[in-house]
């Protein structure tokens, strides 16, 4: 018997192994999805500040057309000591890792599994760590998408902003400043009221805490962009990296100067328009087209597995339509948040400059390979 594509979709179940690992800076908290291939990386996710693998990545990895990629990639969710969904309090006197050293308790990770390397997937805090991780360990990173990423230290104003916020506000709407714009704030109640609830309801606040000071603490990200004819040992991203953020986004000014400081032989930069803080959540579909062509010009998905998103990306309102109905919700409560967002998904593509759709997969190595700033 040969099943359809929608059959085969609707039987694809991948083993799923969630763990623990210890590390000397403390238990990461992982959730493998699928089986490890010795012939292509794993896809290693971090979610941002007040965020588990769930509540961060799920509208992306239970969109239809993310099974295209977790069926060619396994998916390696990692979580930060404590900020998994249900987590107990870390104990008294536990000193919470720095930026520098949860990117070293990666290593631990990938040998646990037996992983040769990784394709990282970030946001926000998590960009920064395995950004960190790939410079400090270029030969385990085939490739970055980073949502969000902050390459600078917090300044003497932003650490003063920061304490009166924690006097003046409580936790969950800390985080949610940090998440999200304050346009996106003051317009879409329906999606901040649930992430304030999943952050106030999903995480442990006191370890949500002290993953935020721990970010706020950070260090410069000390990429230095290679000159041509200039020094060869620059330090600086060494895989093809993919830069994600949302034109409403507060992160938008800091990712388009870490994309200044970036190789741009290698790096590209995708802005989308109409879009909030957390572009997986907002417009997944979007977010997925650009991850299936970066994946695709590392070499590690065939273009006959791009068929069927080739036929998808024929005119904007099919996507659109195809977004509507087979976008998948969490919760009742993320349904009704993300009602507002995938309006705003069908809006961006009316408003497209560049899209991703117009790169085709013979151009896409030229795009991984040349600094590349796209609207969408």
């Amino acid at each position: 018997m040969v099943l359809e594509d929608n059959e085969c979709d609707s039987v694809f179940a991948p083993q799923i192994t969630e763990e623990n690992i210890e590390t000397q800076y403390g238990k990461l908290h992982c959730t493998m999805t699928g089986t490890p291939r010795a012939n292509r990386p794993v896809i290693l996710t971090f979610p941002d500040v007040g965020l588990n693998h769930k509540t961060c990545f799920e509208t992306m990895f239970e969109h239809m057309d993310m099974l295209e990629i977790i069926k060619n990639m396994p998916v390696c969710h990692v979580e930060a000591p404590g900020q998994n969904e249900g987590a107990k309090t870390l104990p008294t006197g536990y000193t919470y890792p720095s930026m520098d050293q949860l990117s070293e308790a990666l290593p631990a990770v990938l040998k646990h599994f037996g992983l040769r390397s990784v394709i990282g997937l970030g946001v926000g805090a998590g960009a920064y760590i395995l950004a960190k991780f790939a410079l400090n360990h270029p030969d385990l990173v085939d490739g970055l998408v980073l949502i969000n990423i902050n390459p600078n230290p917090e300044g003497i104003m932003d650490s003063v902003a920061n304490k009166i916020t924690e006097w003046t506000h409580t936790l969950p709407d800390t985080v949610i400043t940090h998440l999200f714009g304050k346009e996106e704030i003051e317009t879409n109640h329906d999606l901040i009221a649930t992430y304030r609830h999943y952050i106030s309801t999903t995480m442990n606040q006191s370890n949500v805490s002290q993953f935020l000071r721990s970010y706020n603490s950070r260090g410069a990200l000390e990429v230095e962009r290679p000159v041509p004819g200039g020094s060869i040992n620059v330090r600086t991203l060494k895989c093809s990296t993919l830069l994600v953020v949302g034109d409403n986004s507060p992160a938008v000014e800091a990712v388009v100067e870490c994309n200044s400081k970036l190789n741009p032989t290698k790096t590209t930069l995708l802005k989308m328009a109409d879009c909030g803080g957390l572009p997986q959540v907002d417009q997944p579909a979007k977010v997925i087209e650009a991850l299936k062509y970066f994946i695709q010009g590392m070499g590690y998905m065939s273009s006959a597995s791009m068929t069927r998103l080739r036929s998808r990306t024929t005119s904007s309102s099919s996507i659109s339509s195809f977004d509507g109905s087979r976008s998948r919700a969490h919760t009742n409560d993320l349904q009704r948040g993300r009602t507002h967002s995938r309006t705003e998904e069908k809006r961006g593509r009316s408003h497209t400059d560049v899209s991703m759709e117009s790169v085709s997969n013979s151009n896409m190595d030229h795009m991984i390979s040349k600094s590349t700033e796209v609207a969408c």
